[in-house]
């Protein structure tokens, strides 16, 4: 754990941000009293692009009437 004071955290906190690693962290101090932790956030994991048709296959059964209107919702339907 790295300890800065705050006059040198704002002089240098473009060094410092490129400076973290994950896990590490930079430790702002003012009058000899932590007063802020300066810690890397989480890596964003990139998302893999869709693949149509991954599921194809997957639903085995589904009701004969799967389609037709609810009762509950005839007034809205008209």
């Amino acid at each position: 754990m790295t300890t800065v004071t705050i006059q040198e955290a704002q002089s240098r906190l473009t060094d410092l941000i490129h400076r973290l690693s994950p896990g590490e962290e930079i430790v702002i101090t003012e009058n000899d009293q932590p007063v802020a932790r300066l810690v890397p956030t989480p890596a964003v994991a990139s998302k893999k692009a869709r693949q149509l048709g991954t599921m194809k296959g997957s639903v085995l059964s589904m009701a004969p009437d799967f389609d037709a209107p609810l009762e509950d919702f005839e007034e809205y339907t008209g």
